[in-house]
């Protein structure tokens, strides 16, 4: 076990070592190589020494470098040093963070992180908080939670009696709502067409003043940070005549939530801590291991109403139990890789990774736009939109860097017009990656006659 725990660690060390130079997608050979993985289940046991250096020699040269500083492509955060370093403790370790009574150390470390994040976030002391995979079930649990609280003002147990005959809810959402939101709608039972949609303005933000008249039990979903542009919802305003009505906030803050903690970024956020509930990620910004997604709630009992489960054999105290605060049961101890990043970043770390990736975001659209290309967005945070022309001529653009490799960028359809999305989210991205990539853009832009 140790050679091969060994073997396993200096192979991930030199693929870390290796992104500086490594292409930041993977070419088409590679790719192709890994055909060679694809074959009949082996009769017999393999030595493990073999399959870890197969795995390496032929999925390494394939994977796409989202942990390097040149990954542009989607919000994808790397992974740093001491994230990676306690995730893989904590996969020796093999904790089952279900119940305090499995997993003493990751109960602690939750409750420790829990306090940090919210300190460093600037939301209400005493919210719920649960360690989910992503975004996605983040949402999905604040949308169970806000359904909880919700019906029980009804008179109706959702838990025990299904949504079967039970008093409707409304659901309120912007017209750049993000698709996990709806997954998460629809996984919640409410529907993903079931929605009131309020016109957004140039920027992706939700028009205060086209919000519907609010009447009975009502979510109303708000944004901390377009996928697109980085905008960010009126909270203030908004949160301010949903509560006057009764309604339940919910802010989808996948990565956009990270600005509070950056004090040039922080006013983006105003208003957003008088919500209900929030969700965002901790493996795009906060740069911990894929997949780490947190839920906020400013009732826990109402998230604790959504996931609690009972069985004889569960033994559980009079604390805080991590199982009745997410979906899952089982799941493993994420929240030891959020309290290492947090622990070793401390508030002014935290928030110079943010602002450092806002200031970048901002140099490529300097760049770009110097070098006679139009930005579609306002750089407020870390996305930029910029067009090379036509649809056509962007697209082919988009694809003859991607097959360069210097850098990875993604492409959108922002409000009618063809756009190559950059994003910047990595701690590993350096001024200089900034600027080899820039060069890069520019350069196949040129190159294609963009």
């Amino acid at each position: 076990m140790r050679d091969l725990l060994r073997d396993a660690a200096e192979r991930g060390i030199r693929y870390r070592e290796s992104l500086d130079w490594r292409r930041a997608f993977p070419s088409a050979e590679a790719i192709v190589a890994l055909d060679t993985l694809d074959v009949l289940l082996p009769e017999e046991p393999t030595e493990p020494d073999r399959v870890l250096a197969l795995l390496d020699e032929v999925g390494s040269p394939a994977t796409a470098a989202q942990s390097g500083g040149r990954y542009f492509g989607f919000v994808t955060g790397s992974s740093l040093p001491i994230t990676l370093a306690a995730n893989w403790l904590a996969g020796a370790w093999d904790q089952n963070a279900a119940l305090v009574v499995m997993s003493p150390i990751a109960a602690r470390l939750e409750v420790i992180a829990q306090r940090w994040l919210l300190d460093a976030l600037g939301l209400p002391d005493g919210c719920g908080v649960g360690f989910v995979t992503g975004a996605t079930m983040a949402n999905f649990s604040a949308l169970a939670a806000a359904r909880h609280a919700l019906l029980e003002q009804q008179g109706w147990d959702v838990e025990a009696q299904g949504l079967f005959g039970a008093p409707p809810i409304t659901v309120i959402v912007g017209d750049e709502v993000h698709s996990s939101l709806i997954k998460a709608l629809g996984l919640v039972g409410f529907g993903r067409q079931r929605v009131v949609t309020v016109p957004a303005d140039g920027q992706g933000r939700m028009r205060a003043n086209a919000l519907p008249v609010i009447s009975g039990p009502t979510i109303v979903c708000l944004q901390a940070g377009n996928v697109n542009t980085g905008s960010f919802d009126p909270f203030t305003e908004i949160i301010r005549k949903a509560h006057e009505a009764g309604a339940w906030v919910h802010v989808d803050g996948a990565f956009g939530l990270w600005a509070a903690v950056a004090p040039e970024r922080a006013p983006l956020t105003a208003g957003v801590a008088e919500a209900d509930s929030w969700a965002t990620d901790a493996h795009k910004w906060l740069n911990a291991p894929y997949d780490s997604g947190l839920v906020f709630v400013r009732r826990p009992e109402a998230l604790q109403g959504a996931m609690a489960q009972n069985a004889a054999y569960l033994l559980t105290g009079a604390g805080r139990e991590p199982m009745y605060l997410t979906p899952e049961m089982s799941r493993r101890a994420r929240g030891i890789e959020i309290w290492a990043a947090l622990s070793t970043l401390g508030r002014s770390g935290l928030a110079d990774m943010i602002e450092r990736a806002c200031q970048q975001a901002n140099r490529f659209a300097e760049g770009l736009r110097d070098a006679g290309y139009a930005i579609l967005n306002d750089v407020v945070l870390n996305q930029v939109l910029v067009s090379f022309g036509e649809a056509e001529a962007t697209q082919r653009v988009m694809a003859a860097l991607q097959a360069d490799g210097t850098c990875f960028c993604g492409g959108t359809v922002w409000q009618g017009k063809t756009a190559m999305r950059i994003s910047v989210s990595s701690y590993a991205t350096t001024d200089e990656d900034v600027e080899r990539s820039l060069a890069a853009m520019i350069r196949v832009a040129r190159e294609v006659g963009a």
